[in-house]
């Protein structure tokens, strides 16, 4: 069992055409993900990876002619906004953008319009999902990970798949993985995934990789105390990080002394969660 995606999740890619869209197509398909239909404007009536997808004009489209279930958008910055308006008129109830350097007052529109449209968004610059052995939805390596009863959920697209990794190298397998993406205003945060992990009877542990700015994993930890049965480990990056410099993804900045590493780990500590120092140390806290 799974959150989000898994064997039956009917995939379209919007943007199939273009290098990335098509390369990490190619390995979706690969992997075994259910991959029914690719979006490119101009491009419809042809096929792509040899002869196994359509490609259509619209998502519209492709969802009457597919069924398709879920999105997933490699389209340049300027163009990613549309493309999840276009998604959600759709009526594709899940919808994850991996395209980074979207501005932040397009997804504040992007949010607000998915909230009343009742579509679930992941990202944006984010690495998407996997659900080991069944589904693989974005840029994730399909090799890091074996199935498994552990949660991931992660605003580090890097930080991922050394968690991933580390875990499957000690045996121990994902339930699903979720990347939440590093963005001031994205669409699925933290608590949204800790509470499908909560009532998800095949995830046991969860693991929490935060990063510096903001204050998610603040609010996470609240949660967890309050809300969380199952043990959760965490590892926050940028413990080093300099204050009022920007580090890596455009949430990641400290101000006035808030979103500071020491405070999410203090934080995370007095709910309960396992802090790691390194990120290798994760599998060793989890047992």
């Amino acid at each position: 069992m799974s959150i989000l995606i898994n064997k039956n999740t009917r995939l379209l890619v919007q943007g199939i055409t273009g290098n990335e869209g098509l390369f990490h197509s190619t390995q979706m398909l690969a992997y075994g993900t259910n991959l029914v239909a690719g979006v490119t404007p101009g491009k419809g009536g042809e096929w792509v990876l040899d002869g196994k997808v359509p490609v259509f004009d619209s998502v519209k489209l492709a969802k009457e002619a597919t069924d398709a279930n879920c999105a997933v958008i490699f389209v340049p910055a300027r163009f990613a906004p549309d493309a999840m308006f276009e998604a959600a008129d759709a009526g594709i109830p899940l919808i994850v953008c991996i395209t980074e350097g979207v501005a932040v007052q397009d997804m504040m529109r992007v949010r607000n319009y998915l909230d009343q449209k009742n579509v679930r968004l992941v990202g944006p610059n984010c690495p998407g999902m996997l659900t080991p052995g069944e589904s693989k939805v974005g840029i994730i390596p399909g090799n890091i990970a074996i199935p498994g009863n552990v949660g991931v959920v992660s605003r580090s697209g890097t930080l991922t798949y050394e968690v991933l990794y580390a875990l499957k190298l000690v045996g121990m397998g994902a339930s699903t993985c979720v990347g939440i993406g590093g963005d001031p205003v994205n669409g699925t945060n933290f608590i949204d995934v800790l509470e499908m992990f909560e009532h998800d009877p095949h995830t046991e542990k969860v693991v929490l990789i935060g990063e510096i700015g903001g204050s998610d994993e603040d609010k996470a930890a609240e949660f967890i105390a309050s809300k969380m049965t199952k043990p959760v480990v965490s590892f926050i990056a940028g413990q080093t990080a300099p204050p009022g410099k920007r580090m890596g993804h455009a949430g990641a900045i400290i101000e006035g002394g808030a979103g500071t590493a020491e405070g999410k780990v203090k934080a995370l500590e007095a709910a309960g969660v396992k802090v790691a120092k390194h990120p290798e140390e994760i599998p060793s806290l989890l047992k």
